[in-house]
């Protein structure tokens, strides 16, 4: 799926937008259920939904929700129950996208969908995934699909060339877990960020120590992603899921894995609150909180 450009470019700069990774008929579906469970939103003042299968939400949205304007900004394991989504993260060329880079032994992390609406003042503060999910080795993939257009406008993530292959950054202040890097760290981030773009329908192929973050949207389209994250099979979580859900573990490609491989090095442990999405954590309410 991935030419011999793109995975040098992916090793190298810890990331690549490539294009195709949905059918045109599997984005419509994913895309049709998102408009929905926006109109949906509009009839609920806190995180709603079917909860996930430890007890949380699967909806939530931002203070500033309102009826009028909607601020859905995480639906938590879409795969879980959504047949569109559990296809996709399953079957899509995306997934092969993965298996060329990490593969061809491929297993399944978890899932969720961040989106950020016109006039919603969701934020993602700097970080790298892997202090959320460390595992005996880094050969894991952040799969962004992109459901619609990403622009500079609408909040495109910003990622940081070459820090997959740099230090891990704390994400505490003290004992407190922030989900984020300390404020010095994050200015030298930004000084270093360029922006990732693309068009509805393509991935960003994401490695899972690449520092990055995101602004609010400032235009008038949202910037829908769903996630998904898959791990080489020798590969084994440190750490509990944030994010348990019914698929953890799936074999999405290959052979599954008895021997895990060990990288070697210190890996901070995180410390989550079990709370309706990672944006609290980050310091951003939920609606009515």
């Amino acid at each position: 799926m991935l030419t011999a450009a793109q995975k040098e470019q992916f090793w190298r700069d810890g990331f690549l937008v490539a294009t195709d990774a949905v059918s045109p008929a599997e984005l419509a579906a994913m895309r049709a259920d998102l408009a929905g469970w926006v109109e949906e939103s509009r009839d609920h003042a806190v995180p709603y939904g079917p909860p996930t299968i430890d007890g949380r939400p699967r909806f939530d949205m931002g203070a500033e929700h309102t009826a009028e304007r909607p601020a859905l900004r995480r639906i938590n394991n879409p795969s879980d129950l959504y047949p569109a989504y559990d296809q996709v993260m399953r079957n899509s060329a995306m997934v092969d996208m993965v298996a060329d880079l990490i593969g061809p032994d491929v297993k399944f992390h978890h899932c969720k969908i961040n989106v950020k609406l016109p006039g919603s003042h969701t934020e993602v503060g700097y970080h790298q995934d892997f202090a959320y999910t460390p595992h005996t080795n880094d050969d894991i993939v952040t799969a962004l699909l992109l459901l619609d257009d990403m622009t500079r406008d609408n909040g495109c993530l910003m990622g940081v060339p070459g820090s997959h292959r740099g230090p891990m950054h704390t994400l505490f202040a003290g004992e407190r877990f922030t989900g984020c890097m300390t404020a010095e760290t994050v200015v030298r981030m930004k000084a270093r960020q360029v922006p990732i773009t693309g068009p509805a329908g393509a991935v960003c192929l994401m490695h899972t120590k690449l520092a990055h973050g995101s602004e609010a949207n400032r235009a008038d389209r949202p910037r829908p992603l769903y996630i998904c994250v898959y791990t080489a099979t020798d590969a084994f979580p440190l750490w509990r899921n944030p994010m348990p859900n019914r698929h953890e573990g799936l074999l999405v490609r290959g052979a599954p894995s008895r021997l895990a491989r060990l990288q070697a090095g210190v890996v901070e442990l995180p410390d989550q609150p079990k709370s309706a999405s990672f944006f609290t954590v980050q310091g951003q309410r939920s609606a009515a909180e």
